[in-house]
């Protein structure tokens, strides 16, 4: 799917929980690469099921990359005592470096600033090298903070001041 200007005009929205397939496919299609790395638990901890991220509009909101009238990125977020948490990121691999993931850390953001919230962070493995860049560009920057590992995978955590 490539455009002839390079890059196809994105919508992100919110998401509709009918969508929850979608975004588990999405999930799915865009960490398929990486499950090597990943021990069997943390893959599918990554890696929600539909019923999973359907429970998920009752912990925050979930945002929908919209491209020709289909799902192509994801992304979710939880309202925590030390900020909002960033969590299943994902764009699909035919859609990557049209700056969508940017746009859903942007639509975070301002949800984040709305709701006065003084920090967006997120946890991510060490070989998701082009996401660590990613999240660079858009600020954040590396934490000591946990968690370390996510079922034996190991992680690390990125913050943002707001």
């Amino acid at each position: 799917m490539s455009d002839v200007e390079g890059v196809r005009s994105v919508l992100v929205r919110t998401a509709h929980v009918s969508e929850s397939l979608a975004i588990a496919s999405i999930l799915r299609q865009a960490f398929i690469e990486y499950e090597h790395l990943y021990t069997p638990s943390a893959f599918a901890a990554t890696t929600s099921t539909s019923a999973q991220i359907q429970e998920r509009w009752n912990e925050g909101p979930v945002w929908a990359a919209v491209q020709n009238e289909n799902v192509v990125g994801t992304v979710a977020a939880v309202a925590k005592p030390n900020g909002l948490y960033i969590r299943s990121m994902a764009v699909l691999p035919f859609a990557r470096g049209q700056g969508i993931a940017a746009q859903l850390l942007k639509v975070v953001e301002s949800f984040a600033v709305s709701g006065h919230h003084e920090y967006l962070f997120l946890s991510t493995t060490p070989f998701l090298t082009s996401a660590i860049r990613v999240y660079e560009r858009f600020g954040f920057q590396r934490s000591n903070e946990g968690p370390q590992n996510l079922f034996g995978t190991p992680l690390f955590t990125m913050i943002k001041q707001l």
